[in-house]
């Protein structure tokens, strides 16, 4: 099964023309997009220590995170980890391959279909049970309203940093001399 999820960003038209024109006068420029996917993964990680937005605004925190004294989108951290990014000779992508990170970044409300299963519970009522009790669950509608918590994209300092590690890199690729 193959999932894919993209996340177009606007805004960054300074940074496209700048590296547009280091690939038009050095060509394949995979080192720097390999700096700057591991920039962007450092700053997309952070998001998740901080709780924020790329555009700097608070996640609405979750009710496991309220109850626990957590942090929002990091109780197992299995979303925060697996962060990564793919560099080629004129791009770089950043994101994730967890099937749930949509929902997280984009937020949603309606409907979903939940899918039969078998269901094993260990206490009941707030005591432990002799042994645990397993027993079918059939297939229901759930009601979901999931508020959006961005964490891929460029922020302000990103798009900041991202031109300087540009313009590091033509100086050097030129000898110094810009």
């Amino acid at each position: 099964m193959s999932v894919e999820f993209r996340l177009e960003t606007t805004g960054a038209q300074a940074i496209e023309r700048s590296l547009a024109g280091l690939v038009t006068k050095f060509g394949d420029i995979e080192p720097l997009m390999t700096d700057i996917g591991v920039y962007l993964e450092s700053a997309t990680i952070e998001r998740f220590d901080n709780e924020t937005a790329p555009d700097g605004s608070r996640w609405t925190p979750s009710a496991r995170a309220k109850r626990d004294s957590g942090k929002t989108l990091t109780d197992t951290a299995q979303l925060r980890s697996s962060i990564t990014s793919e560099a080629s000779g004129s791009s770089v992508a950043v994101g994730t391959n967890k099937i749930y990170a949509r929902i997280h970044q984009l937020g949603f409300d309606g409907t979903i279909q939940v899918k039969g299963h078998k269901r094993t519970i260990h206490e009941a009522f707030g005591r432990s049970l002799k042994a645990p009790v397993t027993f079918d669950v059939d297939p229901f509608e759930r009601l979901l309203n999931m508020p959006a918590r961005p964490f891929l994209g460029l922020s302000a300092e990103d798009e900041t940093e991202i031109l300087a590690q540009v313009e590091d890199y033509a100086r050097d690729a030129v000898g110094g001399a810009l």
